[in-house]
């Protein structure tokens, strides 16, 4: 095993030299989370107003593909009962600009992968987060035979059908849909609500400027907010903490929201919603106004996140990549297929400052 000085990914040097195509792939993350993040705020407390406003505008916008191919259906709870919702979440750096139209052309990588879980009674959302380099087992997809790998590179191999192959088969967690953003089009939502303020426990310091955000709290515009959940080196726990980076966003996102009421201005809001809807692409089975019914009463303050546990970073055959607690990792996906994310979280705490 590897120290935590020894980071996970070798793509972020020196801001100023990189290449183009480099510079936005590490904007993803941020892209990812707010949009995702957002869409779950405009569903919770947004009661019938979000539901209306999803039904008018938010299902013409978003695209829909057939991601969940081949993964069992989630059963029908008996009648008169609810079951707890699962929903897959991936990132992935495809490009309109270099002729790719669809999620499932090859050569992508998932650079985020999470799992949503809402609880059967609709009053809690638990976010947990996979580390792209997580070293995993990726079944056969075209010319991969299959085997140990990093879970990100599922999506090459066979799209982002496999990629959600790759992590049904690690966590055996039924999915009632799949959430996949698109790299364009999400730049402009911390724009949509002005800004974001942040409260870090530890420093975090840029690799691409001499911008220093110590420990406490920070008005973020939204060139500040990109840069900030972009840090690695300059974080503590390397690839581990620029995922608290995204989670510490969030909740500056929800804080936002809450505090200047948007969910009550529907013209601000409907920014907001036809947004996150032009950066996402959701499984075709996915009813989205259903979706807001069913989350519109989970308050924004039971959104919690976290990570699956691991043991430490290794070398493989695909590179430097993350070892994980399978141990772990199964009472986490058991709890969460067992409705008990709540108690497997309160018996988890998740560190404020992430290490490897």
């Amino acid at each position: 095993m590897q120290t935590a000085r020894h980071h996970l990914d070798d793509d972020i040097d020196d801001f100023d030299a990189r290449p183009r195509r480099k510079r936005k792939k590490a904007k993803l993350w941020h892209k990812l989370l707010i949009a995702f993040g957002c869409l779950l705020i405009v569903l919770s407390g947004g009661g019938m107003v979000a539901v209306r406003m999803l039904t008018d505008h938010y299902e013409g916008l978003v695209a829909k593909e057939d991601i969940l191919e081949g993964i069992p259906q989630v059963p029908p709870p008996p009648k008169g009962e609810k079951a707890p919702l699962n929903y897959l979440i991936l990132g992935t750096d495809t490009r309109a600009d270099e002729g790719v139209t669809s999620l499932e052309d090859q050569g992508n990588r998932s650079d985020v992968i999470m799992v949503a879980h809402v609880s059967k009674d609709r009053k809690n959302a638990f976010i947990f987060s996979i580390p792209r380099d997580s070293y995993v087992n990726v079944p056969p997809a075209g010319s991969w035979k299959g085997g140990d790998n990093k879970i990100n590179s599922a999506m090459s191999f066979g799209g982002a059908k496999h990629a959600a192959k790759t992590v049904y088969e690690l966590t055996k967690i039924p999915l009632n849909g799949a959430v996949i953003v698109n790299f364009q089009g999400v730049q402009t939502m911390v724009n949509a609500v002005g800004g974001v303020r942040v409260c870090i426990p530890y420093t975090v310091k840029s690799s691409f400027s001499d911008k220093v955000w110590p420990k406490g709290c920070h008005n973020l515009n939204p060139a500040e907010a990109e840069e900030f959940v972009r840090q690695r080196k300059g974080t503590p726990g390397g690839d581990l903490g620029r995922i608290k980076n995204q989670q510490h966003v969030i909740k500056g996102l929800i804080g936002k929201v809450k505090q200047d009421g948007l969910l009550a201005n529907p013209g601000k809001m409907n920014d907001l919603i036809s947004t996150a809807a032009r950066s996402l692409t959701v499984d075709k089975s996915m009813n989205l106004t259903d979706l807001a019914i069913e989350l519109k009463d989970i308050d924004q303050d039971n959104i919690k996140f976290a990570t699956v546990p691991i043991t430490g970073t290794m070398t493989t055959h695909a590179g430097s990549s993350v070892g994980l607690d399978m141990k772990g990792c199964e009472e986490l996906f058991q709890a969460v297929r067992d409705d008990k994310a709540d108690e497997w979280l309160a018996a988890h705490p998740q560190p404020e400052v992430a290490s490897l």
